[in-house]
């Protein structure tokens, strides 16, 4: 399991290990692995030109540390300084000692932020021209407990920076990204890497802050024994905790201990959405798909396998658990009919639009929501770019206000529990799952899930898992429709158990 902690447990960790170590060792592990992790980028160090973008916190201090590190190896450093008067002196010292330079950055309208007249926003000529031949820039501006976007000569640095094509590396979290919760608020870095120090953090590993941040390093400075004392903010499952959630038959299961999922879903316009929700599920392992709808003739053409039923859901056959919603339509007796069964329910699509809140609020068995951001944002009352740049703050409200598990894809899909506790984040899929019905794939994927055994949150981790690892295996770097995402479902089964 991967873990991301926030800003102030990081802090209490950082706290309780540096009361028993020397004063600087932290600053000191950090330095060594990020120092490393620029030589492995650079490949060659001896000659290399690295420029410094250095603020007034301990990341500053970070980047000064491992710029002396890369000097002592014959790299040519600079340190453009954001804020002279408050560097951090110890890391400052080491670097001029290993033959470093410095420049000030702020000039006329100074590190506040106001532009001078010639629009340079207060950064001096000597500062943009450091950038001049740079193979590496390391971004040590602000820390991990930056609110809000970059100040106007961080902005400027960091502009020309990017203009530059040298490559890019954020010391712990890219300037300008909410540690806490992957927010971006105005200007920010766009790192080709970050290594982050201790543990990860939520920012790192969710939208948008994920786009930001390139490939991460995580750099062990001891933090470990420490954050075993503070909850996790996030989770990302890795492929041993899927493999072990996988629900494998055994010698004496059939179809029923295996789990039978109830598919309602479909309508006379939409008769794809069920034979894809279907799909989802038998290639899930559900022992059996009972679908009940007006796409019978289309589900039975494609899977003869599936148990059809003209309805009502009640009517139709003992499941172990209900998915409702896709292209359902304006038609909500079947759905209604769904959420009030006691057996874990799947709501997603039209049915998250057509549901009842009080309904739902009352079950007392578990329940799914699998919206995407704009059928989140209509459930919260905003819009979709508040929740699309607030990922973590929409699940959890969701999650509270519908007192039900929530999935809410994209590209950070993320699963909330109505309890609290940390959020899952999904590491695996591709932009090209952004395709009609890829969403019902994972509606029926996920409900087999919830049929075989599985909890609400670890069916809609592991099925956002499997549902991303078949949409890569299925592309390959190509397109792919709904129908290949469900056809590769087997072979990332079988990636994940190692087959």
């Amino acid at each position: 399991m991967r873990t991301a902690y926030s800003v102030d447990s990081v802090r209490a960790a950082e706290r309780a290990l540096m009361a028993r170590v020397p004063d600087g060792a932290l600053m000191q592990r950090a330095a060594a692995g990020l120092a490393v992790a620029c030589g492995q980028l650079l490949g060659r160090v001896y000659g290399a030109r690295v420029v410094l973008l250095v603020g007034s916190g301990d990341n500053g201090g970070d980047a000064l540390f491992a710029g002396a590190r890369l000097a002592r190896r014959g790299a040519g450093v600079t340190a453009v300084l954001l804020a002279p008067d408050r560097v951090h002196g110890g890391g400052l010292a080491a670097l001029l000692r290993a033959g470093g330079r410095v420049v000030d950055a702020p000039v006329g309208g100074g590190a506040d932020g106001s532009a001078d007249a010639d629009g340079s926003a207060g950064v001096s000529e000597r500062a943009l021209a450091a950038l001049d031949g740079a193979r590496l820039v390391v971004d040590g501006i602000v820390g991990i407990g930056g609110k809000g976007g970059l100040r106007a000569p961080a902005a400027r640095l960091v502009r020309a920076a990017a203009a530059s094509g040298a490559l890019i590396v954020s010391v712990d979290l890219p300037s300008g990204v909410d540690a806490d919760t992957g927010q971006v608020r105005g200007d920010a870095v766009r790192a080709d890497a970050t290594v982050t120090f201790g543990t990860y953090k939520p920012g790192l590993l969710v939208d948008p802050g994920r786009e930001y941040a390139g490939a991460v390093r995580l750099v062990d400075i001891g933090l470990d024994g420490e954050l075993g004392a503070h909850d996790a903010a996030l989770e990302a499952l890795q492929y041993a905790d899927v493999e072990r959630l996988l629900p494998v038959p055994g010698a004496e299961s059939d179809k029923y201990r295996r789990g039978v999922v109830g598919v309602v879903a479909g309508s006379a316009r939409y008769p794809g959405a069920a034979v894809l929700c279907v799909a989802g599920a038998l290639r899930a392992g559900a022992g059996a798909v009972r679908y009940v709808g007006p796409a019978a003739d289309a589900v039975v053409a494609r899977f003869p396998e599936a148990l059809v039923s003209a309805g009502p859901p009640a009517a139709a056959g003992r499941v172990q658990a209900w998915v409702a919603g896709p292209g359902l339509g304006d038609d909500d007796a079947f759905l209604r009919d769904a959420v009030a069964a006691d057996v874990p329910v799947l709501i997603d699509a039209d049915g998250l639009r057509l549901v009842d809140v009080s309904a739902v609020r009352g079950r007392d068995a578990p329940t799914l929501l699998t919206p995407h951001a704009g059928e989140a944002a209509a459930l919260l009352g905003v819009s979709r770019e508040e929740v699309e740049g607030a990922r973590l703050e929409s699940v959890r409200e969701l999650a509270a206000r519908y007192s039900a598990t929530v999935l809410l894809k994209g590209s950070t899909t993320v699963v909330a529990s109505p309890g609290g506790g940390a959020v899952r984040v999904n590491p695996t899929g591709t932009s090209w799952l952004a395709t009609a019905g890829s969403g019902d794939v994972l509606s029926g994927l996920a409900g087999s899930l919830l049929a075989a055994g599985l909890g609400a949150g670890d069916a809609g981790a592991v099925g956002a898992f499997l549902h991303g690892l078949a949409g890569r295996l299925a592309a390959e770097g190509a397109p792919v429709g709904a129908q290949d995402v469900a056809e590769a479902l087997p072979l990332a089964w079988r990636d994940v158990r190692g087959a």
